[in-house]
């Protein structure tokens, strides 16, 4: 009897993750064989649980926080984003045992933002980024190979700004935290990295007055979906860009190398994983 192709996200706490029913979606859509299910690993664990995954019929997995930098050291193959970013979130299980790693938030940032600002041109100006964690990296990894001209960085802790800058160069400017509101007024495009508004996390208080009509506003926290640090970037007439798109965008390419299929994010896609 062949065996199905399986596949998993691992992280800690996992309860939360809207991977499985985004994956578990697409395998029925498509007509698929196939299982995504989640799996909560702790850091002790996570060595001996990415060895044993092939073993039982895996064939991938997405990594959520905290892993996402851990698992690279147990990769046998990294990708260049991955390396660049410092961080990966979706491993392929060769036949061999051998565990190849690559980053896609980047991707699924990118392709979030082209779905839901056609129209935003990436030589418009700076783009303004709020926070200094690993979505972050990512996205300045992809915004600068976009083409975007500075990006202006702003963290709580300013050490991780400057570091950040450090390693990716001269096209980052570093901006105190408490002039994180007076930096917005530069940027054709405005995204926040951080937990800030998340539901159980603290409120976003930085302060959006300076943001223009017309700026490109996008948050990657999706629950809720609608943070209020987007109503306030409606409020002022900009371009407003939710985060659920790019958790669906990321899971894509993944998807494609575990059970041979590209899907598509439409919005069936958003309405079955909110459901």
């Amino acid at each position: 009897m062949t065996q199905i192709p399986r596949a998993v996200v691992i992280g800690n706490p996992i309860s939360h993750s809207l991977s499985p029913k985004l994956h578990s979606y697409w395998l029925k859509r498509y007509d698929l064989p196939g299982e995504y299910i989640a799996l909560q690993v702790t850091k002790d664990d996570l060595a001996k649980t990415l060895r044993s995954l092939p073993d039982q019929g895996f064939v991938g997995a997405n990594v959520t926080l905290p892993h996402k930098v851990s698992v690279m050291q147990f990769a046998d193959h990294v990708t260049d984003r991955a390396t660049l970013i410092g961080a990966a979130n979706t491993l392929i299980f060769k036949k061999d045992g051998g565990i190849f790693a690559d980053n896609t938030d980047g991707y699924g940032f990118m392709a979030n933002l082209r779905q839901g600002a056609p129209d935003w041109d990436p030589m418009a100006g700076p783009a303004a980024i709020l926070g200094a964690g690993g979505a972050a990296r990512a996205i300045i990894v992809a915004l600068a190979d976009a083409g975007v001209p500075e990006i202006i960085l702003s963290n709580r802790t300013r050490v991780k700004a400057d570091a950040l800058k450090a390693e990716f160069g001269a096209r980052i400017r570093v901006v105190d935290w408490v002039h994180a509101g007076a930096m917005l007024k530069d940027a054709a495009m405005v995204v926040n990295t951080t937990s800030l508004g998340m539901t159980g996390a603290q409120d976003f208080k930085v302060p959006l007055d300076a943001l223009r009509p017309g700026t490109v506003v996008t948050d990657i926290v999706y629950n809720p979906l609608r943070t209020k640090f987007l109503d306030a970037a409606e409020a002022a007439g900009c371009i407003t860009v939710d985060g659920l798109g790019m958790l669906l965008h990321q899971g894509v390419p993944g998807f494609e190398r575990w059970f041979g299929k590209r899907p598509e994010v439409d919005e069936d896609t958003r309405r079955a994983v909110l459901a």
